[in-house]
């Protein structure tokens, strides 16, 4: 998969995972963006490295599930550590 292909499916999986998750995660743009490269970059080493999974297709749903997946641990991690604080 091209780098520009990569950048894609990143921006795209960070705005679904964005999506599935409730509340309000904040970011513009580019933090989805950052997210999404982020989470596939995870997804992929991770199915990869579990399932043997072969990513190198865009159009394949498996890169999809996996991007979108370790776009959504991302984002739970961020929540968790920048996450709103309450003040008294």
């Amino acid at each position: 998969m091209g780098f520009f292909a990569f950048l894609l499916l990143g921006l795209i999986a960070g705005a679904i995972a964005k999506l599935i998750m409730p509340g309000d995660q904040g970011g513009g743009w580019f933090a989805t963006l950052l997210l999404g490269v982020v989470g596939a970059m995870l997804g992929g080493w991770l199915g990869g490295l579990l399932f043997g999974a072969d990513l190198e297709n865009f159009w394949s749903i498996q890169s999809w599930l996996l991007a979108i997946g370790g776009a959504i641990v991302v984002l739970v991690i961020w929540g968790l550590i920048f996450g709103r604080k309450k003040t008294a």
